[in-house]
């Protein structure tokens, strides 16, 4: 079992910027691959970005593209997400989630995933 705890979270004015961490209970967190979600009120659940385990490729949706920023550490054994030129858009609760062994084409899938964290609030005001 992995516990995974997010924090960062807060209100930012658009443009403004944000940094998520996760951290993780277990040292096997490293060998995970790892993403980010994020799910706003009355919306389903959507893909943020995820990192791999071994070589660290990153994948991300097209509406974060070139404004967010996924990484990893696993000495810390915690990812990140750096959140810059924040957009109302970007409101949601956002979870951390790991995957073990499954393949690069699922880790845009939260089904994927086989522990999450509960969550931290990302509000963006205009």
């Amino acid at each position: 079992q992995v516990q995974l705890v997010e924090s960062g979270g807060g209100l930012v004015q658009a443009v403004g910027s944000l940094r998520l961490s996760c951290a993780a209970s277990r040292r096997t967190f490293s060998t995970s691959d790892k993403g980010w979600f994020r799910q706003a009120p009355g919306k389903e659940r959507e893909f943020v970005a995820a990192i791999t385990w071994g070589a660290g490729v990153t994948y991300y949706a097209d509406s974060v593209k070139g404004r967010f920023t996924i990484s990893r550490d696993n000495a810390t054994n915690t990812v990140s997400l750096k959140m810059n030129n924040l957009k109302p858009e970007d409101t949601a609760v956002y979870y951390c989630a790991a995957a073990f062994g499954v393949r690069a084409e699922v880790l845009r899938q939260g089904n994927g995933y086989a522990y999450w964290g509960q969550g931290t609030q990302v509000t963006v005001s205009s």
